[in-house]
């Protein structure tokens, strides 16, 4: 049985617990990130280029597709499949754990309003900090020193679509890595700092190919944002970071740079790190002042028993 105040790292160590469960759940979500992401994508890409795209169906299909060359359909469907990661974990929770779905979002079953505003006003600051740095650091701008873009429907359409999608394809991402395989690897090791160190490993793996220092950075993102869901019990915190920073890369990419190679990103300087450190440290830092002062528990109030089943 759970004793009261269950760690969000082992919220699937429940009375009905079997090694199988998390082994099956990371199966699921394995298969879902390579294959079933594609699947959802796909009907996205035939609906959003047949009702706009410029020469042959097929050509543009495959443009859209390939993402080298970045148009807001393929943006579109990149990001709605990796929102389906939301859909997807939740669903293993309730029907292969049998536990409530909200103890995704946090011990309490639910979105801590208060504190995921907080979260994410700081994630402002944060991001600030790290945007003064870089300008003394002398790291790979990734082309947003070429001076401003000029204006193209391409641009805007682009631009609307990762406004409007690119906080559910950072919940997704959550969902998945900082939520679901957090906790299946929680449960099968009973070791929160494995569940926090694995699930960042496999986060930095799962964005294909990369330099060492990309990786690195990487990797520390998912390092930060797996320590502050275990001290908050929450994915608050988490998702509020992913959400500004991805937001923030797109736009200066559409803004004054390249969004194609934003998206497509392989290699960065070692200078970047600095940058990292610099946002990742005042973010840390922020937040856990704050739910200190919120009174944020990292654990739930009581045993996490299976979700209550419908009566006929």
């Amino acid at each position: 049985m759970d004793a009261p105040g269950q760690e969000y790292a082992l919220t699937l160590r429940t009375p009905s617990y079997a090694w199988w469960r998390p082994i099956s759940g990371l199966l699921v979500v394995a298969f879902w990130l390579l294959a079933g992401t594609g699947l959802v994508a796909a009907p996205i890409l035939l609906i959003s280029v047949g009702l706009d795209h410029q020469g042959s169906f097929d050509s543009a299909y495959r443009q859209a597709a390939e993402l080298k060359h970045v148009v807001w359909q393929g943006m579109l469907a990149l990001n709605l499949a990796l929102a389906s990661m939301i859909v997807v974990t939740c669903a293993l929770l309730r029907f292969v754990h049998g536990v409530a779905p909200g103890r995704l979002l946090s011990v309490a079953g639910r979105v801590r309003w208060r504190f995921f505003g907080a979260c994410f006003g700081v994630a402002v600051l944060a991001i600030g900090a790290q945007l003064l740095v870089s300008r003394v650091v002398p790291n790979d701008q990734n082309g947003l020193d070429q001076g401003p873009n000029h204006l193209t429907a391409r641009l805007l359409a682009i631009g609307l679509v990762v406004l409007l999608t690119t906080p559910l394809q950072a919940m997704g991402e959550e969902f998945a890595f900082r939520g679901y395989l957090l906790q299946a690897f929680g449960a099968l090791s009973r070791r929160p700092w494995v569940a926090v160190v694995t699930s960042a490993l496999l986060f930095a793996l799962a964005h294909g190919v990369q330099n060492a220092p990309l990786f690195a950075d990487r990797f520390t993102f998912g390092l930060l944002a797996g320590y502050l869901v275990v001290r908050t019990g929450g994915l608050e915190a988490s998702i509020a970071l992913h959400i500004w920073n991805n937001l923030v890369s797109f736009g200066l990419a559409l803004g004054l740079g390249n969004i194609d190679k934003i998206l497509n990103l392989e290699s960065i300087s070692w200078w970047n790190i600095p940058l990292t450190i610099t946002q990742n440290g005042v973010f840390l830092v922020l937040v856990l002042v704050i739910a200190r002062r919120m009174g944020i528990t990292p654990r739930s109030g009581g045993p996490v028993l299976a979700a209550p089943s419908r009566s006929v």
